[in-house]
């Protein structure tokens, strides 16, 4: 089963159908996505929290099918447990919880969410479930391929196209640019950088 990859423009639709289901006026000015709001207003969708893994590697974790899926109890130190999960339910990993602001929250969810929308047949068909890792995948270079997608879309999602060039024009002149749209569209400086480079903004 191969996953369907997109041309960068297409995803860039996708990402505008996304937030047009929620709100279409969050295309007309620059501000913070509610990627939560529309994962379960729109889509659905039911965020929880918990420790996926003992070492932190996997920050979010989409299921596609009711299913048993292991999750470490940290509380009580009893390690892995399997517990059932329904489908359309999206794990974050109870690390992000007091970070909610921060943006490798929204970043994680606009990486799930992605999955959500555009893999979801993908994952069905195999039988798993997607996973965002803080590192790269380390298995079939399918699934690299598949992460990277969802990380692109992710971003467009979470800094549209549109809004982020206006943005860019209003804000050219301050000391870091950068950092200026980063807390204006809640996401981290990293993230913000690598969207400006690819819009041709910052060369």
């Amino acid at each position: 089963m191969n996953f369907h990859q997109y041309r960068y423009e297409a995803l860039e639709v996708i990402a505008r159908q996304i937030i047009s289901k929620y709100d279409r006026n969050l295309l007309n000015e620059p501000a913070p996505i509610p990627v939560e709001l529309i994962m379960e207003r729109v889509y659905g969708l039911t965020i929880e929290f918990q420790y996926i893994r003992k070492n932190g590697r996997i920050l979010g974790e989409t299921v596609f099918e009711d299913c048993m899926i292991p999750i470490y109890e940290r509380r009580n130190n009893e390690g892995y447990k399997l517990v059932p999960v329904k489908a359309g339910t999206v794990i974050i990993d109870a690390s992000l919880y007091n970070n909610r602001s921060d943006g490798r929250f929204n970043y994680t969810c606009s990486h799930e969410l992605s999955h959500w929308v555009i893999d979801k047949n993908y994952f069905t068909q195999l039988g798993e479930t997607a996973a965002m890792t803080k590192k790269a995948l380390r298995s079939s270079e399918t699934n690299a391929a598949v992460e990277r997608q969802a990380n692109r879309l992710g971003s467009y999602i979470l800094m549209p196209k549109g809004t982020v060039k206006m943005a860019y024009y209003r804000h050219r002149t301050d000391n870091n640019v950068v950092a200026a749209l980063a807390d204006l569209f809640a996401v981290s400086r990293q993230a913000m950088e690598i969207r400006l480079n690819e819009m041709g903004l910052l060369m």
